[in-house]
């Protein structure tokens, strides 16, 4: 099996995440694109269907996948498990089912109990993630789990206006005054991670978090922007934000 299904996935379905990828050598691309690819087939499980035993059963499924790696086993023939087993090692598929073990919670109607539930969630799934993308490329952990916290903060809170549609209560409270800390938590978490002294290696998964540390300020200064749904940027100022990563690294 070949990185063409991982690579039209990620396309389709994470494009912040392939044009992170763009410019980097393809031996970056080659094991990052399996990790991606499986973070949005673990994310989607949950919503496939109305029937959340479905979901259970993806999830589980996706389980099963992260034993067989972590354990050295046989891993089963799939687009994108097969080409996964081949670039992720044991402690990143530890991180990916702490993930999964996360997405249950997507098949849950009530809303996350306060703030510290909704920001565990986001270390399991945003951190688990971006610890996983940087086992694939072999750098040491160091300000991983804090870049993913916060980029996933910030991919959540631009998913707030459809999940409310979809009839659910993503936030713990709606306050602008709760919503701008949450967004200051996320902000800390960034700079934590850069004055960590991140791994040179590490540089490729962390420029993901490319979009974080804007939609966060955002969300800050006019926590109204995120009930709105008014956190996206203009493409030219997303090409500039991204540029800017890239030439200091991340």
């Amino acid at each position: 099996m070949t990185l063409d299904a991982c690579a039209d996935l990620v396309r389709r379905g994470d494009p912040d995440r392939w044009i992170s990828l763009r410019g980097q050598p393809a031996s970056v691309r080659a094991r990052l694109l399996p990790v991606y690819a499986a973070n949005i087939e673990i994310a989607r499980a949950p919503w496939v269907s109305t029937e959340p035993m479905i979901g259970q059963m993806r999830l589980a499924w996706w389980r099963e996948v992260m034993e067989e790696i972590a354990t050295g086993a046989p891993v089963r023939r799939h687009e994108v498990a097969t080409p996964l087993a081949q670039v992720l090692p044991p402690a990143g598929a530890g991180a990916l089912d702490a993930a999964i073990v996360a997405r249950h919670r997507d098949l849950e109607l009530a809303p996350f109990a306060d703030a510290v539930a909704l920001i565990e969630y986001l270390e399991d799934t945003g951190g688990g993630l971006m610890r996983a993308a940087g086992a694939a490329l072999g750098a040491a952990p160091r300000g991983l789990a804090e870049a993913g916290f916060a980029m996933g903060l910030a991919a959540y809170l631009r998913a707030v206006p459809e999940l409310r549609a979809r009839g659910r209560r993503p936030l713990p409270s709606e306050d602008p005054r709760d919503i701008a800390e949450l967004a200051r938590i996320g902000l800390d978490r960034l700079g934590a991670a850069r004055g960590g002294a991140p791994d040179r290696a590490a540089r490729p998964a962390l420029l993901s978090a490319w979009r974080a540390g804007t939609v966060l300020r955002m969300a800050r200064a006019e926590p109204d922007r995120v009930l709105a749904g008014r956190l996206e940027i203009s493409p030219f100022r997303r090409d500039m934000s991204l540029l800017a990563h890239r030439l200091r690294g991340w």
